[in-house]
């Protein structure tokens, strides 16, 4: 019997990958175009992967140069200055899963384990007014699998009865080292992972 999820963010909750995807474009608007492209290739691929993973990897694995994490870090702000409005959005929620988690936060414990910066993303459901649905909401720089085993053991959760709900192939890998069950949902790709097509389908 399944009495905690877990749930990610970006792409299940909040359709924001292309708003994130057009930020690194502006964000690195300087460099070869050939090189954004790879970047926003890896982004589109990789949902779970914090800003900051993924500015390290335009360096170190696309330009390969090295990069301070105080450089790291100010980037970081940077898109967050670029990206800040269009976030904020309500009209880029997901209704179908905002439904399910407004009619079931009593009958679940419900966390949010997330590649979004921790503060940007605590800021966003605040204003979204869903914060209250949440027992924690947990984000980036740590990562998500460790956010996943942090949340096991101060909640004492037993991993038969804990889920997680993500749109991406590292969200299932974030599972796969915490040994929990994963479910996919809002990406094709992830159909043989407990597909969710719909929670007015989902039976737990």
């Amino acid at each position: 019997m399944i009495k905690t999820i877990l749930w990610d963010f970006d792409g299940v909750i909040l359709d924001s990958m292309k708003i994130k995807g057009d930020g690194f474009a502006e964000l690195f608007k300087k460099y070869e175009p050939k090189d954004i492209k790879k970047l926003e290739k890896y982004h589109y691929a990789n949902g779970g992967v914090s800003r900051f993973e993924k500015i390290r990897y335009f360096f170190n694995s696309i330009l390969e140069v090295s990069i301070s994490e105080d450089n790291i870090l100010q980037l970081s702000d940077d898109f967050a200055t670029i990206i800040e409005k269009k976030l904020y959005d309500t009209s880029n929620l997901i209704e179908d899963s905002l439904i399910f988690i407004k009619k079931n936060y009593k009958k679940y414990d419900f966390h949010i384990v997330s590649g979004a910066e921790n503060n940007e993303l605590n800021d966003l459901c605040k204003y979204f007014e869903i914060e209250q649905y949440f027992l924690s909401i947990n984000g980036s720089p740590t990562k998500k699998e460790i956010l996943i085993k942090n949340i096991l053991e101060n909640y004492r959760y037993n991993i038969d009865e804990t889920i997680l709900i993500g749109d991406s192939i590292n969200d299932y890998k974030a599972a796969h080292l915490n040994n929990l069950i994963f479910y996919g949902y809002n990406n094709p790709t992830l159909i043989d992972y407990n597909y969710i097509s719909s929670f007015n389908e989902l039976i737990l």
